[in-house]
């Protein structure tokens, strides 16, 4: 692909290549080229619903057409972790529909993506299917309500890669909340994770009369309560989460005597959070913590059925972008808006005082102690952030109808949360000034941030009255 260089340069890292700006002169020079090809890309769930994406293409015989087989790849990448499928249509030329089988049958990134979405969380075979744009089936959506349920007495909690926070909820206001530090990717005994989960519960339910309800948050994509993937359980042996980790939290809830109970994806739970806060909706909700977590509330106040997983949605074309650990691609979220994206940015900063062995949260700490400190250092890995996060709020907002944007996470903490969004605020004035006009940034405040995700978590089950 022909990447547009940014005119906003992150000081750390010259080779970004937004992806937002790729797709964009692509349309544009295809616009311009006198005739084109409609496209259509729709993703299909197991529950029937179906989502479509259209574009443009040139004619087979034009310059720019060897261009559009990475870019739908890129774009087909993105749509399946925000909307999530186990079957995707694709009706366009044949050598982008062949390109893309081979990608997803026989590329190493390709292939994480289907087992992900056909085995794990689908439970279907994960295929393409290139057809006629009359064959696609009509989009197909549903929505629900999700939380804002804050009679009685409530528990909530948050599990994050490196700490787990809960909180008691008494008629919608917190009476506890606590933080605990752990590291549950290392721990492949999956009693070890229910040890400590019961923990933090039965800490806060020391601080209520009775436990009608809990509700949690945590990383990964669940079904009705069901673990389909989840990053925390990643030293589980595979049979292991199939027997145990998939149920686990259905097995928490008969602990409690079969109490309403909920778990959801923490970004839902962080947009909702944001949506309660501040009484509005059209809302994407980005955590930056030890990963990527994204939520949506839509303009109606609901939440889709979309997966909104975009640590693994790419937001950097360059070719030497930083591979993601897990599913082996390169330039995807995680690794631009999380500890991670910290840690990396440490040596091209210059602050070799800090200890490259040191577990990602420590590393961080010692950042943010260098940033309170006045150091210059530090505010440079703040600004490059800033900068990837200007791009990709664009580049998230071609996909989603949002208007305010919630940002929160550790990443986000101290004076470098600030420095942050001021960069991003600069680069849509810059790039993007339309978008700057209407979208508005939220920062939680001191309260929201020690209690709100566990208390909007807390609000997720409904209580049958008869049974409270």
């Amino acid at each position: 692909m022909q990447l547009i260089t940014p005119r906003c340069i992150p000081e750390l890292d010259s080779g970004f290549r937004p992806a937002v700006l790729t797709p964009r002169a692509f349309r544009d020079a295809v616009a311009s080229c006198g005739s084109s090809e409609p496209a259509l890309i729709a993703l299909e769930q197991a529950d029937g619903s179906v989502f479509h994406h259209r574009l443009a293409l040139p004619p087979d015989d034009h310059p720019l057409a060897p261009d559009a087989i990475p870019l739908v790849e890129r774009l087909v990448k993105f749509l399946l972790w925000s909307r999530g499928a186990y079957r995707i249509y694709f009706a366009g030329p044949s050598a982008i529909a062949d390109a893309l089988t081979r990608y997803y049958q026989d590329d190493p990134r390709g292939q994480f993506d289907s087992d992900i979405m056909g085995n794990r969380i689908y439970d279907h075979p994960f295929e393409i299917r290139h057809v006629s744009m009359d064959a696609i089936p009509a989009e197909k959506a549903s929505s629900r309500t999700l939380g804002r349920n804050l009679d009685g007495c409530r528990i909530g909690f948050d599990l994050g890669a490196s700490d787990r926070k809960v909180a008691a909820v008494l008629n919608g206001e917190p009476v506890f909340s606590e933080e605990i530090e752990w590291n549950p990717t290392q721990q492949s005994d999956p009693q070890w994770h229910v040890d400590q989960i019961m923990d933090s519960l039965r800490r806060a339910a020391e601080y209520l009369p009775r436990v009608d309800a809990i509700g949690g948050s945590s990383a990964g994509v669940y079904v009705n309560n069901r673990v389909k993937v989840a990053s925390l359980f990643r030293a589980v042996p595979p049979e292991t989460f199939k027997s145990r980790v998939k149920d686990i939290f259905l097995e928490l809830q008969r602990m409690w005597n079969g109490i309403p109970f909920e778990v959801v994806n923490d970004g839902e739970v962080t947009a909702l959070a944001g949506s309660m806060s501040l009484n509005t909706d059209g809302m994407l909700g980005i955590a930056m913590g030890s990963s990527e977590a994204v939520g949506f509330v839509n303009r109606d106040g609901n939440i889709t059925s979309w997966l909104n997983e975009l640590a693994f949605a790419p937001v950097d074309y360059q070719p030497d972008a930083p591979v993601d650990e897990w599913s082996g691609d390169r330039g995807c979220g995680a690794l631009y808006f999380s500890q991670q994206a910290v840690g990396r940015l440490i040596s091209p900063a210059g602050l070799t005082e800090i200890d490259e062995t040191l577990p990602l949260p420590e590393k961080l700490k010692q950042v943010q102690q260098l940033m309170a400190a006045g150091d210059e250092r530090a505010a440079r890995i703040y600004r490059t952030i800033g900068v990837y996060f200007g791009y990709s709020v664009a580049h998230y907002a071609d996909f989603y109808e949002m208007d305010n944007t919630l940002v929160l996470g550790r990443v986000t903490s101290g004076d470098g949360g600030a420095i942050l969004l001021d960069q991003a605020r600069a680069v849509l004035k810059t790039e993007f000034p339309d978008l700057h006009e209407r979208l508005r940034f939220h920062i939680p405040d001191e309260k929201d941030k020690r209690h709100g995700q566990a208390v909007a978590a807390a609000s997720l089950p409904v209580i049958n009255p008869s049974s409270s």
